[in-house]
C-alpha cells in the first residue's frame, strides 16, 4: 500500500454546484405541487440525491494533516494539501497527523555487550511520511512506534559496552553518544519504514548501571581515575627530579657520586609523590 493522490476540486466550486442543484430541486418540487406532474417529482428526487452526493464530498484538511480515503473497502488515495476540497462522494476518511512527534521510552533494564546489567532510556523524534502505510500497514502506528523503539533500543544496547575501560572497543554507550544515536536512528528506521514513519532523531537520554552493580562499577571508575592521576603525578615528579639533578651538575653547585644521586632521587620522589606533607630532616654536619 503506497501513498497516492485522490482527485479533488476546490470546495467553493462544490458549494456553488450544491446550491445550484438545491435551487433546481426546490423549483421542480414547487412546480410538481402546482401542476401535479409526477415527472417533476422524480426529477426533484434525483436532483436531491445529486445534491446530497455533492454535500458528502466536502472535506476540510488542516495544516500538517493528511486524510486517507476509502470507498466501499477500496483505497482511493490521500489529500495532504490544506484547504477546503470537493472529492469523491460517500468515501470514508481517516485523519493522520503529519506533525513532528516525540516520546520518551521507559527505563529498560538490559545487558550490555559485556553482560553488565544497565538501565537505558531514549527519546525518539519521528513523523509520518506515508499516511497510507501508517493507516493500512499497521493497526495503530503510534503504539507500533513505541513498541519497536523499545525493541531497537534493547538491540543497540546489547551491541556496545557501557564503558570502554581497557580500550578494547571502538564505541561505548557512555563515551560515544553521538555515534550510538546515529546507529539507533538507522536501526529504528529499518524497523518502521513499512509503517510509513520517518525517524528524525533517536538519542539516549538516560544511561546508568543497574542498582545491583552500580556501587562496584563506581569503585572501578574511581580506581581508574586515581591511577590516571597518580600516573600524571609520577611523570611530573620524574621530570622535576631530572631537571634538578641536571641543573646542579651544570652549575657545579655540588659534586654528587652515583650513590648520592640515587639517595637524592629517592628523597625527592618521596617528597613529590607522597600524598601527605613530608617532614624534612636537616643535616647540620658532625661535631667530630
Amino acid at each position: 500500500m503506497e501513498e497516492k493522490n485522490i482527485a479533488k476540486f476546490n470546495g467553493f466550486i462544490g458549494v456553488i454546484l450544491f446550491l445550484l442543484f438545491a435551487a433546481i430541486t426546490i423549483y421542480c418540487f414547487q412546480q410538481f405541487i402546482l401542476t401535479e406532474r409526477f415527472s417533476l417529482l422524480i426529477i426533484s428526487i434525483l436532483l436531491l440525491l445529486v445534491s446530497l452526493l455533492i454535500f458528502s464530498g466536502f472535506t476540510v484538511v488542516q495544516p500538517n494533516q493528511a486524510k486517507v480515503f476509502t470507498l466501499f473497502g477500496s483505497y482511493l488515495g490521500v489529500i495532504k494539501h490544506e484547504g477546503f476540497w470537493l472529492t469523491i462522494p460517500l468515501t470514508i476518511r481517516k485523519t493522520v497527523s503529519l506533525r513532528v512527534l516525540n516520546f520518551n521510552s521507559d527505563k529498560l533494564k538490559v545487558n550490555d555487550l559485556e553482560g553488565n546489567p544497565i538501565e537505558i532510556a531514549a527519546v525518539v523524534v519521528y513523523k509520518v511520511s506515508d499516511s497510507a502505510k501508517a493507516v493500512f500497514g499497521v493497526e495503530k502506528y503510534r503504539e507500533f512506534v513505541h513498541t519497536q523503539s523499545e525493541t531497537g533500543l534493547r538491540h543497540i544496547a546489547s551491541q556496545y559496552p557501557y564503558d570502554n575501560f581497557n580500550n578494547d572497543y571502538e564505541i561505548s554507550l557512555r563515551q560515544h553518544s553521538d555515534e550510538v544515536a546515529v546507529e539507533l536512528t538507522k536501526d529504528l528506521q529499518k524497523r518502521l519504514t513499512f509503517a510509513g514513519v520517518e525517524i528524525i532523531e533517536a538519542r539516549i537520554m538516560h544511561l546508568a548501571y543497574s542498582s545491583e552493580i552500580a556501587h562496584a562499577m563506581l569503585q572501578r571508575q574511581q580506581a581508574k581515575a586515581v591511577l590516571a592521576a597518580r600516573k600524571v603525578i609520577v611523570e611530573g615528579a620524574v621530570s622535576m627530579v631530572k631537571s634538578a639533578i641536571d641543573q646542579l651538575d651544570e652549575e657545579g653547585v655540588v659534586k654528587l657520586d652515583e650513590e648520592k644521586k640515587a639517595q637524592m632521587v629517592n628523597n625527592l620522589m618521596v617528597a613529590l609523590v607522597s600524598e601527605k606533607g613530608s617532614q624534612p630532616v636537616i643535616n647540620t654536619g658532625s661535631i667530630y
